[in-house]
């Protein structure tokens, strides 16, 4: 071959790094295998619940305790449990309630009702009779006799009235501060029951649209798949690259030692020139040239290697039977079955009855609400006069204490007349007839706010924390047909509103609860086979032919298995080594043609001299270009044969080790790469699966948890649960518990601040 097929042959070496595909030609890392990374996480937005029922907690607060002093007297007053049998007659049959029964049942409120109503008629006759005794100056004068135990019990009785009204003020201090909150808490409450019946049928209207708007979000993973199938031949050059380019690289640099080896042994001196061919002195004082032994004649020195071709054949690029057109029409009827999730999900015909009772009841409740606000509105005005009169009442108690006590100070004698502390004992009258007058009011309005309070807690919201209240409405012939939930609802005929308000709690869907005409089970539809089995088909009947792989062309083997054929391992190299150390010439050119210069100038005879001058420019010509030219080439030589005494011992092994290593990978690399292959299909596969099956659980938990979700009816009943016991009720008891105490400590306080009085008036007759 030319040599210059053996300068080629480093350049088809390196060239072969591109042995599978064009992505061989920028190394990069191996793109693994991995569960689950950051961008393997697909992100939906735009959930359906605009549309929202508003979870609302009990807020702790600073009157909690007061809220439970409140309900431990409560269940002290009513210690019956729901009276079924009285609800059963009175909700199915009112006209066979029985008054006995009633009283058996609300017996603590009617003791409370006793009890308010003897004190409405006994304060106000209490205030009368003592209105004529002061009229009659029987009570309410002055003392009689002064004794030394006066200033002891005027003290006392100074305390006890201060000590009265300062529980009277914490006592109105609550009342005031309960009733403003009742205000304010009222209002948005009876905003809320409206509003909530509203947005619990809207939540059902907007079923429909919102099971399509998470259908159509299957356009989040169909991108992702299209973009992943972009990439994927080029993610599988990369891994195929990085996990074969050790053993490849390694049998490649193996062949080009052996083309180095093969390209420095090119033993060729120059054409026509042996290595011992010389210039021998010719006859009549010319040169002649000399041979040395056993070298032959020209181009005898150089060992016939010939051109061989190392390196890959023609790139053999990845050729499969997979397109991305298949998997795209995979994708799109993957879509359509998607979409018959929609297209068969049951709500739209069986939510009718729900949305049609919850219209009803926002219809009935509206002329209720309007009355509770109503009553609502006497009941602050009412309950903020009489909390202003109980504290003009302690105005004038603690007025009363202040000018009888300043008086007395400045009295010296206990029978003199002094108008500051007669003032004193005017106010104290003054709060008294207060006190008479507003009494029956203030009872009036505890005991009512009581009654409608306390029934409240102890029948509707005791009842309904422990769940008797459902236990109640499911157990048949308690309601009357016209209230028959479970029918109105349409709930499943084995369930029961207990049983729906648990599962809506925990998160079911509403297909789960209603009646339909026949079960419909989501995870059914939303099993990952069903829309990926033709997309997994697909890949996993992908075949792909890698080509023909090899690292060595049959010419460059031929040469190869020449070159080892040669016998250069049989050279004698010591001694050709020797023999090329003897000079091209054996007579020194450059002297020669200096003699002959210096005959030529002795010679008298001009055609000799001629001839002499002839003679020395051709032996001076000699040595600068055939001289000259060939001792380089010797040299050159010299290498060459010294490279190849210490590559011809092991010439033949090497040759054949590496020729057989080029073959082991030539076998190899077409399994390795069909294997490597594969397993970046098993994941990448296994990676679009995780899409699939990412937004199938997304479907089922948006569906359950917000688009058909029938936790908002759960969570309305437990909103209904917290405004009207924990943010209307406790307040609204602890406002008549707090005006209550006011009232009956308006008791004591009569009673001091009158025997109080005669403390603040001169001695009638002073005893020493």
């Amino acid at each position: 071959g030319a040599p210059g097929s053996l300068l080629a042959t480093a350049g088809a070496m390196r060239a072969a790094g591109l042995l599978l595909a064009w992505a061989l030609l920028h190394p990069a890392a191996t793109q693994q295998c991995h569960p689950a990374s950051p961008g393997g996480v697909l992100r939906f937005t735009d959930r359906h619940a605009e549309i929202r029922v508003p979870a609302l907690h009990r807020v702790p607060s600073s009157l909690d305790p007061l809220y439970g002093l409140v309900r431990r007297c409560l269940d002290l007053i009513q210690q019956n449990p729901l009276p079924t049998e009285l609800l059963r007659t009175a909700l199915n049959d009112p006209g066979s309630v029985r008054t006995a029964q009633v009283v058996q049942y609300e017996l603590g409120y009617v003791v409370c009702a006793a009890v308010a109503l003897l004190f409405t008629v006994a304060v106000p006759v209490a205030g009368m009779c003592f209105c004529y005794c002061r009229s009659r100056r029987r009570c309410g004068g002055r003392l009689r006799a002064h004794r030394r135990s006066l200033g002891c019990r005027r003290r006392c009785l100074l305390a006890c009235l201060s000590f009265t009204s300062l529980i009277i003020l914490i006592s109105v201090t609550c009342a005031f501060v309960t009733s403003q909150r009742v205000k304010g808490q009222m209002e948005p409450g009876l905003g809320a029951v409206p509003s909530t019946l509203r947005t619990l049928r809207q939540h059902l209207a907007n079923v429909p649209q919102g099971v399509q708007m998470v259908v159509d979000k299957f356009e989040v993973p169909r991108k992702q798949i299209i973009s992943d199938l972009g990439g994927l031949s080029r993610s599988v050059g990369l891994s195929i690259h990085a996990q074969l380019k050790a053993m490849t690289y390694a049998a490649l640099a193996d062949l080009q030692d052996r083309a180095g080896g093969t390209a420095g042994a090119r033993l060729s001196p120059g054409p026509g020139t042996g290595p011992g061919s010389g210039p021998k002195p010719r006859r009549g004082g010319r040169a002649e040239q000399r041979k040395p032994q056993g070298a032959g004649t020209s181009s005898t020195g150089r060992i016939p290697v010939g051109g061989q071709r190392v390196g890959c054949r023609d790139h053999p690029a990845l050729q499969h039977s997979l397109g991305p057109a298949d998997l795209r029409d995979d994708l799109a009827r993957t879509a359509d079955k998607v979409q018959s999730i929609a297209d068969g999900f049951p709500l739209p015909d069986y939510t009718r009855p729900v949305s049609e009772a919850l219209l009803k009841a926002e219809d009935r409740s509206q002329p209720y609400l309007r009355e509770v606000e109503r009553f609502e509105r006497y009941r602050w005005i009412a309950g903020t006069v009489l909390c202003s009169i109980i504290l003009l009442i302690l105005a004038c108690n603690v007025t009363g204490m202040a000018l009888g006590a300043y008086g007395l100070s400045k009295r010296e004698d206990p029978s003199d007349y002094e108008c500051r502390g007669e003032a004193g004992a005017k106010f104290l009258l003054v709060g008294v007839g207060l006190a008479f007058l507003f009494s029956w009011l203030l009872i009036l309005l505890v005991f009512a706010t009581f009654l409608v309070g306390g029934n409240i807690q102890t029948l509707v919201c005791r009842n309904w924390v422990n769940q008797e209240i459902y236990k109640f409405i499911d157990t048949p012939g308690n309601l009357p047909p016209s209230m028959n939930l479970t029918r109105q609802l349409n709930l499943r005929r084995d369930s029961n509103l207990s049983s729906a308000y648990r599962e809506c709690k925990s998160g079911a869907g509403l297909w789960e609860v209603l009646q339909l005409d026949r079960s419909y089970d989501l995870d059914e539809h939303l099993k990952s086979p069903k829309y990926t089995a033709d997309f997994q088909k697909r890949l996993g009947d992908f075949t792909a032919n890698l080509g023909d792989v090899r690292l060595l062309r049959s010419e460059g083997r031929q040469d190869l298995e020449t070159f080892a054929r040669s016998g250069a391992d049989e050279v004698d190299y010591g001694r050709f080594q020797e023999e090329m150390k003897n000079p091209v010439v054996q007579t020194s050119l450059p002297g020669l043609a200096r003699n002959l210069e210096g005959l030529q100038k002795m010679q008298r005879n001009s055609t000799v001299a001629g001839r002499l001058a002839a003679e020395a420019r051709a032996l001076w010509q000699m040595q600068n270009s055939t001289v000259q030219s060939q001792e380089a080439l010797v040299a050159k030589l010299g290498e060459s044969v010294q490279f190849l005494s210490r590559l011809a011992p092991h010439l033949k092994e090497r040759v054949k080790r590496t020729l057989a290593t080029t073959a082991s990978v030539e076998a190899r690399l077409p399994v390795q790469a069909q294997q490597i292959l594969r397993q970046e299909l098993g994941c990448f596969t296994r990676k679009e699966l995780r899409y699939f099956t990412q937004y199938l659980s997304w479907v089922g938990q948006t569906l359950r948890e917000d688009v058909a979700s029938c936790q908002p009816l759960a969570t309305a009943l437990d909103n209904g649960r917290v405004i009207l016991c924990d943010r209307i009720a406790d307040p609204w008891n602890a406002f008549w518990f707090s005006l209550g105490c006011c009232t009956f400590f308006l008791i004591p306080n009569i009673i001091f601040a009158v025997r109080l009085t005669k403390h603040f008036r001169p001695i009638r007759n002073r005893l020493m």
